[in-house]
């Protein structure tokens, strides 16, 4: 820029009507300035606006200002005029080649705390907040199914100081106050995502059906603590997997097409798995749990593939065997891997959920991992949480608002 030249940031702010922008802009045009940035939100139907602009050496900013004056007047704005020199435009300037970042809140509703807690953390790593979103529709003050979502994205501009630290301290807000925070690098592979792979049980389900099959064999409190020490990673996978099963010798096969039918899907499950396919995602279930479930589910829910453990069968009864390699967390790795390879994506394509331990290798994998309703120690080594609301939450992440959501 040349010296002389004007640089002016134009607030308005009022009750937003149509033709507001382009009775200013108008002006602004009639005056042939360029536009360095702008800027425009409705927040219940009160406008804000913003808008840096320049004016040549040669022009008079008096003119361009009254008449702007005038039109706010005349339209019941507030209008606010601010010059930036052009040292404070530079240093602007110098910062858009800094990291940005994106931070996700979801809550049943949204409170000034959680919002408080959050921008304070961003705030002492150094962090600067641009663009704040609403993603999910406005929320009715009563309502009656319990399943309403608050969903908020930060942009944020810069380096954190210390990633772990900030990671520590969402963990300890999200305890505290019962918000999910996730927090993601902003480059082109979050908005370029394809492959989205599932655990299953206590994932898309809300069952561990080995204990379901256990239920019905009699077995279900020696099974359900080896299942519970297994998700907690007290015990081998493959180990605990062998016992489990070895107690379901002699149940009739029959009782797996019972239990199918009953399995309660996760709150969210059938609304995102709806819109991931209707946006081209593909799908997977890459599950220690049973292929029988898996594939039902794949019907069910229209998933592109299942890897998952055989049962075998012989006589019309579980033998207390399995057939094959067993899927446990490397497996699942591996599984991840080879579907990004076939789909042609890279690993930064690809989100894995999953709420156990055995789940940890492909959360850490994947360019998004999601520990969902997790124990403790997968919620704190994954990448990122959620606890308080469904399934579908991922569908933000990604980056999808609620009137782009198939219901």
């Amino acid at each position: 820029m040349h010296k002389g030249r004007e640089i002016i940031l134009l607030n308005i702010s009022g009750a937003d009507k149509a033709g507001l922008t382009v009775s200013l802009t108008e002006i602004l045009a009639q005056y042939e300035v360029n536009i360095l940035d702008i800027g425009q939100a409705v927040i219940h139907e009160h406008l804000g606006l913003g808008i840096l602009f320049e004016l040549s050496a040669k022009a008079d900013s008096s003119p361009i200002l009254k008449d702007l004056l005038f039109k706010a007047h005349e339209l019941g704005l507030k209008v606010k005029f601010t010059p930036i020199t052009e040292a404070r435009y530079e240093e602007w300037v110098t910062h858009q080649g800094k990291e940005r970042f994106i931070v996700t809140l979801l809550a049943r509703k949204l409170t000034a705390l959680q919002l408080a807690k959050v921008t304070s953390a961003i705030s002492k790593q150094g962090l600067n907040i641009d663009i704040i979103s609403r993603l999910s529709g406005r929320i009715p003050l009563n309502d009656d199914k319990g399943n309403v979502k608050s969903v908020v994205e930060f942009s944020v501009r810069g380096t954190p100081h210390d990633k772990e630290l900030l990671k520590r301290t969402f963990i300890e807000i999200s305890t505290e106050t019962g918000v999910d925070i996730a927090f993601q690098v902003d480059n082109m592979y979050r908005r370029n995502r394809r492959l989205v792979c599932f655990d299953m049980d206590s994932t898309i389900i809300q069952a561990e059906v080995i204990d379901e099959l256990a239920r019905k064999a009699g077995v279900y409190d020696e099974v359900s603590a080896i299942t519970e020490a297994a998700m907690r990673g007290e015990l081998d996978f493959k180990e605990s997997f062998e016992k489990r099963i070895g107690l379901l010798k002699g149940l009739d096969v029959s009782v797996m097409s019972e239990i199918a039918e009953q399995l309660p899907l996760t709150e969210g499950a059938e609304r995102l798995f709806r819109t991931l396919k209707k946006f081209g995602y593909k799908t997977a279930i890459l599950s220690g749990g049973f292929n029988y479930f898996g594939n039902y589910l794949k019907s069910k829910l229209d998933v592109d593939y299942v890897f998952a453990n055989e049962l075998e069968v012989a006589d019309g009864k579980l033998t207390g065997r399995h057939v094959g390699e067993i899927m446990d967390g490397e497996k699942k790795a591996e599984m991840l891997k080879l579907l990004a390879f076939k789909e042609d994506l890279h690993l930064e394509q690809v989100i894995a959920v999953g709420d156990g331990s055995n789940d940890l290798p492909m959360i850490q994998l994947a360019g998004l991992g999601i520990a969902f309703h997790a124990k403790p120690k997968v919620q704190e080594t994954a990448k990122n949480a959620i606890s308080e609301v469904g399934l579908d939450a991922l569908l933000y992440l990604i980056g999808f608002r609620d009137r782009e959501i198939y219901d």
